[in-house]
């Protein structure tokens, strides 16, 4: 991708602090755009922002995507800095690591806040300005696990395939209001993502797992990320051999796919 591709385009990035969001800030900064960084740590975006590319064309704003007034002043901020906003990527989220018995329902309810009422929340509040703009691209970081469901993963998988439910609907109802809505779903990519995995009490993994730690390099998913955003894919799988083959066969054969998942090793 040649630079300049999104030259002045405002892309916003939840979950900006480190892992996909980090890698896709630096994808779309060398290509021109101005990023929005957004976590809850406010020096960790600012480390961020000093490693992109111009760093001064680009914004932190820290806030709890959680609390919805908190979303909406932050919506409020961009705009009034930035006067629009033509990409939101919603990426931040949480996994989980525990068994369906071990997992208590507050647990259960942490992971859905934040991978689903959290992402429809700032979406809903950034609506307004894309349909008075008559154009934008909201992007959902799903997961291959949203597509599948494993062991381990119950919450997180339901939380990832709710949200692509709704992106689906999103996309139909403003399909002729100028919105583009894509859904990624990543297989292994290497992050921190099971350090921070909840175990069943809600407490954080605090290790890696093997098949993360041997997964697509963070730079690289963020490149074939912002590569099928910008030829305006809706649907859209990156992984390993094993996670595409396992989304395919879900398609062909449900049946044969759920017979695979519960013979894997899954943690």
């Amino acid at each position: 991708m040649s630079q300049g591709n999104l030259d002045q385009k405002v892309v916003w990035i939840t979950g900006a602090s480190s892992g996909i969001g980090e890698a896709l800030a630096q994808v779309f900064a060398n290509l021109g755009a101005k990023v929005v960084l957004s976590a809850r740590r406010g020096e960790e975006l600012e480390r961020v922002r000093q490693q992109l590319n111009h760093p001064e064309n680009h914004l932190c704003v820290a806030f709890d995507v959680t609390q919805a007034d908190q979303a909406q002043q932050a919506v409020e901020q961009v705009i009034e800095k930035c006067q629009r906003i033509d990409y939101l990527i919603n990426n931040a989220g949480l996994s989980q690591r525990a068994l369906i018995a071990d997992t208590t329902i507050d647990t259960e309810r942490r992971i859905m806040e934040i991978d689903y009422f959290a992402q429809i929340s700032m979406t809903k509040c950034v609506l307004p300005y894309l349909e008075n703009q008559g154009s934008g691209h909201v992007i959902f970081i799903s997961s291959v696990a949203g597509l599948l469901g494993t062991q381990y993963r119950a919450s997180y998988s339901a939380a990832k395939g709710a949200i692509h439910m709704w992106a689906n609907s999103l996309r139909a109802e403003y399909a002729e209001k100028g919105l583009n809505v894509s859904v990624v779903f990543p297989g292994f990519v290497k992050t921190n993502v099971s350090f921070n995995a909840l175990n069943g009490a809600g407490q954080a993994q605090a290790h890696q797992d093997e098949a993360i730690e041997n997964g697509l390099k963070a730079d690289d998913f963020a490149q074939k990320v912002v590569k099928a955003v910008m030829n305006d894919q809706e649907y859209i799988v990156i992984g390993g051999l094993k996670e595409k083959l396992g989304v395919a066969i879900s398609r062909i054969s449900p049946k044969l796919m759920y017979k695979m998942i519960r013979k894997s090793k899954v943690k």
